[in-house]
């Protein structure tokens, strides 16, 4: 228990020789691209189609 009881060093940044200026800047800013919207499919079958034909992530 004699960590609770020990005096703790309290240094300011002047002291340490540290700069703490900010180093970054803003180029821009911008909105993100709209997102299109979804397409909602009526069957598995279908889903499963448009997986296999117009994405190709089922082979």
């Amino acid at each position: 228990m004699q960590a609770k009881k020990k005096d703790l060093d309290i240094q300011n940044v002047s002291d340490l020789g540290i700069d703490v200026s900010n180093r970054t800047s803003i180029l821009s800013v911008e909105l993100p691209p709209k997102r299109e919207a979804g397409v909602m499919v009526e069957s598995v079958e279908e889903l499963v189609e448009k997986l296999k034909n117009e994405a190709k992530v089922i082979t």
